[in-house]
């Protein structure tokens, strides 16, 4: 998505530890004109396979599922990073390390809300070491579930998440690819 890579380009900073800061329009401040052409571009990329539910992870993923799955018509599920009290009985959980924050969170989900008749598409903001990723597959495998595939707006390439992901037959389709930064250049991968 060439926009992507615009406003990126335009809006985006790279920061000390391969930190790409995207708070003025993906995950702080929402650009929600632009929200709207992601989410279009996500349905575009999945639609005929059979969709029924978009799983992804609090919070920064939140916004762009929900774009997505308004424009596929289909509920968006996500995974809370602690179990707190309002997630009773039975749940689906794994434990996930965020690079960001460089922390483990065990995320849950309710039985309720993820089956095994669903058809996931795992939609996230950033996909970089994949782990975060893993664990929502985990989650769909524990469910049952069956896997359709990955939508993330940006993807940073050089940290080999995605490909790993692409080499075990996940289906990964990122709005964006990074393949280098640093010293306030962007380099992104043609795809």
């Amino acid at each position: 998505m060439l926009l992507m890579e615009q406003k990126i380009l335009a809006e985006g900073k790279v920061l000390p530890g391969n930190i790409l800061k995207v708070g003025s329009f993906l995950n702080q401040s929402i650009d929600t004109g632009f929200l709207r052409e992601i989410g279009k571009e996500i349905a575009g990329l999945y639609d005929g396979c059979g969709v029924t539910k978009i799983l992804t992870i609090e919070a920064s993923g939140i916004a762009i599922a929900v774009a997505a799955g308004m424009e596929l018509g289909v509920n968006v599920v996500f995974a809370k990073k602690h179990k707190s009290s309002n997630v009773d009985g039975q749940i689906y959980s794994s434990v996930v390390h965020s690079y960001s924050y460089n922390t483990d969170y065990h995320i849950v989900v309710s039985q309720d809300y993820l089956r095994p008749e669903d058809h996931v598409l795992l939609v996230d903001d950033f996909l970089a070491n994949g782990k975060a990723l893993e664990g929502l597959m985990d989650l769909v495998s524990q469910a049952g579930a069956h896997l359709v595939g990955v939508a993330t707006a940006i993807e940073k390439g050089f940290q080999g998440g995605g490909d790993g992901l692409r080499a075990r037959g996940v289906r990964v389709e990122s709005l964006a690819i990074i393949e280098s930064m640093g010293d306030g250049t962007i380099t992104f991968r043609r795809q």
